[in-house]
């Protein structure tokens, strides 16, 4: 089951046609990337003090309901580990009826902070440094 976070919908993120502005949805993936980091025992400042950080490389985006105010919804994100410099995440913003807003599929990479590279295996630093590697997949 994919890790999830609650977000309920707020006016200051509404666009002028009183739904929710396109940008906002991938602030709400990224917060449910970085809680789930959180909840795997990696956060950005364990990360940072070890010399590394998550980079997105892409995002891609698709939008199937409107958001409004006050509408509640559960922002969803799996990693799925392919091998590699990189990895993908599948994220689905929901609301509580089932009703998918939108999917977001994200490609990314931990990059060493001190070289500005990609490091070989993004899963291998981050299960290094979990608490709960089960939390990201790894």
């Amino acid at each position: 089951m994919p890790f999830s976070v609650p977000i309920t919908v707020r006016g200051y993120e509404l666009d002028i046609n009183g739904h929710l502005n396109q940008a906002v949805y991938l602030q709400y993936a990224e917060h449910a990337r970085w809680e789930m980091l959180k909840a795997a025992g990696t956060p950005g400042e364990k990360m940072v003090a070890a010399g590394i950080g998550p980079v997105v490389l892409e995002n891609n985006i698709k939008y199937f309901r409107e958001l409004h105010l006050g509408d509640e919804v559960t922002v969803s994100c799996e990693f799925e580990w392919q091998g590699g410099k990189v990895f993908r995440m599948r994220q689905e913003i929901r609301r509580l009826d089932g009703t998918v807003s939108a999917e977001i599929n994200v490609t990314a990479g931990v990059m060493d902070l001190k070289a500005r590279k990609l490091v070989p295996d993004p899963g291998a630093a981050l299960r290094g440094l979990a608490e709960a590697p089960d939390v990201l997949g790894l």
